[in-house]
C-alpha cells in the first residue's frame, strides 16, 4: 500500500479521515461562552490578556465575540475587511515548470474546489483570524468512488483551543490537560493570521481593539447617565405647612409619575414646578467615542475616511488615498490566506488523490490580486514602444489581463483586419467572402493586387534586409556604409524579386484590360 505523506512530512494513517477529530468529544460541544464583557474593567482585562499569553485563551476568545456582537463599528469594520476578499477571482495554479500531469493536476484540483459548497462561508470564516490570531474548520471528509472529498468543513470556535507550553504558537485542542491534544494532519484548515508579529495569542488584532472598545463603552455608559439626568426637566412639588404625610406621599408618587404617565393628580393646595433642566455638556462623551471609532477603523482598515464622513474633513481625493491603504491590507490577507488553502487544503486533495508527496510539487491556491491596467493608456502606449523594443505578446496579456486565445477561438478585431487576413492566405473564397465583409463593398483590384505582391516578395525582402543589416554592423561611419552598398547592389537576389514583380505586372495588365473591354456591359 502506498504511503500517504501529510503536509509536515509525516506519514499519514488512513484511520483518521473515517470521522472528525471532535466527533467523540462531548466536553467541547457542551461548553458555553463565558461573556466576560459583563463588568469589564481595565484591571479585569489586563488579567484576560495576561492568561491568554500563559496559553489559556478561552477567556480573550469569548471577549473577541463579544466584543464584535456588542460594538457595532468594529463589527462593520471586520466584515468589510473579510467580505473584501470575496472580491477576488481566486485560481489554482501548477507549479512552476510543470509537466502534463502537474497541469492536469491542478485542472483536477481546480474543478473539485468550484464544486464545493459555501466555499465562500468558508473563506469568511478562516478571515475570523484577522481578529483573534487564528481560526480553525474542521474537515469532514467522504468516499466517492476512488476519491476521497471534503463533505463538509466546520469552523470550531475559538474557546476549543490552546497552545502548547514550548512554541506557545501550535494550536491544540483543549482537551488534555494543559498541553491539548494536537490536531489531526488532514483533518483541520487552520488559518493563522499575523496582524502583527509575536506568540500566536499576541498576534490577533483584538489585543489592539480591546481598549479602544473598553474606552467607548465607559464613555456610552456615562453619556446614558448624563442624559438620563441633564435631558429632562426637574419636577419640583410643594407643599402647605401641615401636610399629613399620606399627602407628602401623594405628591411624591404625583410627580415621579407625571414624567412618565404626563397627567397626574394633587391635593388641593399643592403645586409641582417645572425647572429648567440643569446646564451640562456632553461633548467629551462624544469626542471619546468618535476617538474609539477612529482608532478601531485605523486599526482594522489603516484608516479613516473609507469608514466616516463628516463632510467637513472627508473628501474623494482622501478617501481614494485611504483606500489604497486598505488595498495593500487586502493583498496581505489574500497571501496569508492562499497559503493556509494550498498547505491544509490543496495538498490533502493532492496526496489522497493524485499521489502527490511534497508540498513544493504541490499545486497553488493563489488570489489575484493584480489590478487591470488602463486599456487606453497601453492602447495609445504600446504600438509606439513596439517600434522601438521587443515586447513580447504574454507579457501584454498578463498586465491586461486578456487570456490568450485557444486554438481555432474565434477572435475580435476590425472588419478590414479580418478580410486583409483572409486574401493573404491565398484562398479564392475566403478573398471573396472577407472582401465582402469590409463595408459592403469589394475592394479595389489594385488593392489586392499589392497586398499579394507584398506577400510574396516579403522572403526576398527578408534576404536583402539581412544583408543589409550585416554591412550596417560591420560600418564604421555613414560614408564606409554607403560604400558597401554601393558595391553590393549588383550581389544581391534579384530572381525571386523580379519573378513577383514579373507576375503582378501581368495580372496588373490583365485587370486592366478586363475593365476597358467590359466596362460598357457592366
Amino acid at each position: 500500500m502506498t504511503t500517504i505523506i501529510d503536509q509536515f512530512g509525516n506519514p499519514l494513517r488512513r484511520s483518521t479521515l473515517s470521522e472528525p477529530q471532535t466527533a467523540r468529544i462531548g466536553a467541547l460541544h457542551s461548553e458555553w461562552d463565558t461573556h466576560p464583557v459583563r463588568g469589564l474593567t481595565p484591571k479585569r482585562l489586563a488579567r484576560i490578556l495576561e492568561e491568554a499569553e500563559q496559553g489559556d485563551l478561552v477567556a480573550q476568545a469569548d471577549l473577541a465575540e463579544d466584543m464584535e456582537e456588542r460594538d457595532g463599528h468594529i463589527l462593520a469594520e471586520l466584515g468589510k475587511r473579510k467580505r473584501a476578499i470575496l472580491t477576488l477571482d481566486w485560481d489554482i495554479q501548477p507549479p512552476r515548470d510543470a509537466s502534463r500531469k502537474e497541469e492536469e493536476d491542478a485542472a483536477w484540483a481546480r474543478e473539485v474546489l468550484q464544486d464545493m459548497p459555501d466555499f465562500d462561508d468558508l473563506l469568511i470564516d478562516l478571515l475570523d483570524a484577522i481578529s483573534k490570531a487564528y481560526s480553525c474548520g474542521e474537515i469532514a471528509w467522504i468516499r466517492q468512488g476512488r476519491e476521497w472529498l471534503p463533505d463538509r468543513i466546520d469552523h470550531r470556535p475559538a474557546r476549543w483551543f490552546t497552545v502548547d507550553r514550548e512554541t506557545r504558537s501550535e494550536l491544540r485542542l483543549r482537551t488534555r490537560g494543559l498541553e491539548g491534544e494536537p490536531l489531526q494532519p488532514f483533518g483541520w484548515i487552520v488559518h493563522t493570521h499575523k496582524a502583527k508579529s509575536g506568540y500566536l495569542a499576541r498576534s490577533g488584532l483584538m489585543r489592539t481593539l480591546v481598549w479602544p472598545f473598553l474606552f467607548k463603552a465607559l464613555s456610552v455608559r456615562d453619556l446614558a447617565e448624563f442624559l438620563e439626568i441633564y435631558g429632562l426637566p426637574l419636577r419640583l412639588g410643594t407643599y402647605p405647612t401641615g401636610a399629613s404625610d399620606q399627602e407628602k406621599a401623594t405628591l411624591m408618587r404625583a410627580v415621579v409619575n407625571i414624567g412618565h404617565a404626563a397627567a397626574g393628580i394633587i391635593p388641593e393646595g399643592m403645586m409641582i414646578d417645572f425647572k429648567e433642566a440643569a446646564k451640562g455638556n456632553k461633548d467629551p462623551f462624544e469626542a471619546m467615542i468618535d476617538w474609539c471609532e477612529r482608532t478601531e477603523s485605523k486599526a482594522i482598515l489603516g484608516g479613516t475616511l473609507t469608514s466616516q464622513a463628516d463632510g467637513k474633513t472627508s473628501t474623494n481625493a482622501l478617501g481614494n488615498v485611504h483606500n489604497e491603504v486598505r488595498r495593500d491590507l487586502l493583498v496581505s490577507d489574500a497571501r496569508q490566506l492562499a497559503g493556509t488553502l494550498t498547505r491544509d487544503l490543496v495538498y490533502p486533495l493532492m496526496a489522497l488523490n493524485r499521489g502527490i508527496d511534497s508540498l513544493r510539487r504541490c499545486p497553488r491556491f493563489v488570489f489575484d490580486t493584480s489590478e487591470p491596467e488602463d486599456l487606453k493608456l497601453y492602447a495609445d502606449a504600446v504600438p509606439k514602444l513596439a517600434k522601438v523594443m521587443r515586447i513580447p505578446a504574454r507579457w501584454a496579456h498578463e498586465r491586461l489581463r486578456i487570456p490568450e486565445p485557444e486554438e481555432g477561438e474565434a477572435l475580435l478585431g476590425s472588419q478590414e483586419e479580418t478580410a486583409t487576413s483572409a486574401m493573404r492566405s491565398g484562398c479564392p473564397h475566403c478573398t471573396g467572402v472577407a472582401a465582402l465583409k469590409m463595408d459592403g463593398e469589394p475592394p479595389h483590384p489594385s488593392d489586392q493586387i499589392a497586398d499579394r505582391m507584398a506577400e510574396e516578395a516579403a522572403p526576398a525582402m527578408t534576404e536583402w534586409l539581412g544583408q543589409i543589416e550585416a554591412m550596417l554592423e560591420t560600418a564604421e561611419s555613414l560614408e564606409e556604409f554607403r560604400e558597401m552598398l554601393l558595391a553590393a547592389y549588383g550581389d544581391l537576389p534579384e530572381e525571386q524579386m523580379a519573378q513577383v514583380m514579373a507576375a503582378g505586372i501581368g495580372v496588373a495588365q490583365a485587370a486592366g484590360r478586363f475593365d476597358i473591354e467590359y466596362a460598357g456591359d457592366a
